[in-house]
């Protein structure tokens, strides 16, 4: 039988997800409230007249749609066709804790400096976690 703690961390960074997605139209509509934005400034995604501290939420959120699917398929192939080791499942919450770290940053001070280092670090836990799980697959 598998390890399924190494699926916990996906729920965790699948609700980080949602969290941020519900963002995008809170700040969308307060901008709007404001008179900062229309709505035609949406038709075809975000047009340039959309300030950065409104378009921060959505490119966050797609920066969680992105390297982020590694980490899913990675879990899931540990899962089904690796023997999933405690190391395995420490580097998958780690992922997720970067990744939050990451998104923390990014949705509040943004310091790029900050923020790189909690992505390149995240990126290279992914590694670990991939290189791990092509070792421990089963024959």
């Amino acid at each position: 039988m598998q390890d399924v703690a190494i699926l916990h961390p996906l729920f965790v960074l699948a609700a980080l997800t949602a969290l941020v997605q519900v963002l995008i139209p809170v700040t969308r509509v307060r901008a709007a409230l404001r008179g900062t934005v229309s709505i035609d400034d949406f038709a075809l995604g975000e047009s340039a007249r959309v300030p950065p501290a409104v378009s921060l939420a959505n490119r966050n959120y797609m920066n969680l749609l992105e390297f982020p699917v590694l980490c899913y398929v990675g879990c899931l192939l540990a899962y089904v066709a690796a023997e999933v080791t405690p190391t395995m499942v420490a580097l998958a919450w780690t992922y997720v804790a970067l990744r939050g770290l990451h998104s923390f940053i990014h949705l509040t001070y943004n310091r790029v400096a900050h923020r790189a280092f909690a992505f390149g670090a995240s990126n290279g836990v992914l590694v670990a976690l991939w290189v791990l799980v092509f070792l421990n697959l089963r024959a």
